[in-house]
């Protein structure tokens, strides 16, 4: 009897000693996450191997994610990507995400330069990601989050800041007068069409701003861009003339056109060729203009 309890027992010491310990769900999605990243790094590697020198361009990504334990030093990450003839810095930077690195955070949308979402400080210059050509480029190529604004992650900024200076010049059309005719619309001459067409030209990228020595250092000045947007009212014949006086009232503040020390930088790098500086000092003589007091 004793001798089958004592059997009985070790057997159940056997069945302890060899039960696996059962793997919590953090546990097994880290595993996970290191397994993934290991078969990315040996595809990379794989992918790298096999690129011939002579067709490949690299890049020099600026990498950065504060909520990423070993990524919250900011770094840069090379990146050997195919070369073709058309190929956009967009493109490669798709090529790497898609291909080597899936964490690679960027923002892009309509490939068209239209949208304006893909604003990046490529080798030293503020440029659009999907207008840039990697063929104008020097090897290696150094892509940046745009300067002087807050870095969410890897290459996207918070362009919050940005869009709030774009609201503060009342960007929206206010006439005096409409048609009494609802279905009429409001006519404006083919003169001032041409006047204020460049400055419609504007796609909200952030890059003139990025570019302004002022705005670096002034977090209340407007901004080209916004004053761009302001100029593009004010100098159409169909807004109101009490509208009018209110948008270069706003304009000539203290953060407003006369922080411009026309350094043409923001002209310089506006990928719609917008005359940003011309506008800014057309407004500043508007508002002499409209102080100016004769009796």
């Amino acid at each position: 009897m004793s001798t089958q309890i004592e059997q009985q027992e070790t057997e159940t010491e056997a069945d302890e000693e060899t039960e696996p310990e059962v793997e919590s769900p953090g546990e097994r999605r880290r595993a996970q996450r290191d397994e993934r990243q290991a078969q990315e790094q040996a595809q990379r590697e794989v992918e790298e191997a096999s690129l011939d020198d002579e067709n490949t361009i690299t890049l020099k990504v600026f990498r950065y994610d504060p909520e990423v334990e070993g990524k919250q030093e900011p770094r840069f990450d090379d990146f050997r990507v195919p070369f073709h003839k058309g190929m956009t810095v967009l493109d490669a930077l798709i090529y790497a995400r898609d291909h080597y690195d899936s964490s690679l955070t960027f923002r892009h949308s309509c490939r068209q330069a239209v949208c304006g979402s893909d604003a990046l400080f490529v080798n030293g210059r503020q440029r659009l990601g999907c207008k840039t050509q990697m063929s104008e480029l020097d090897d290696p190529v150094r892509i940046e989050p745009l300067p002087h604004q807050e870095v969410v992650k890897d290459l996207v900024v918070d362009m919050e800041h940005f869009y709030d200076q774009m609201e503060a010049v009342e960007p929206y059309f206010d006439a005096d007068e409409t048609p009494d005719d609802k279905l009429e619309e409001q006519r404006q001459t083919r003169e001032n069409r041409e006047k204020v067409k460049m400055s419609t030209r504007c796609i909200w990228c952030g890059a003139c701003m990025s570019s302004c020595n002022i705005a670096a250092g002034d977090n209340e000045y407007l901004g080209p861009a916004a004053i761009n947007k302001a100029y593009r009212f004010a100098m159409d014949e169909r807004e109101g003339e009490n509208r009018k006086q209110e948008r270069l009232r706003i304009i000539e503040q203290e953060h407003g056109v006369w922080r411009c020390q026309t350094q043409f930088s923001c002209t310089e790098v506006c990928p719609k060729d917008i005359p940003l500086t011309e506008h800014i000092q057309e407004l500043k003589r508007e508002a002499v203009k409209n102080n100016l007091k004769f009796w």
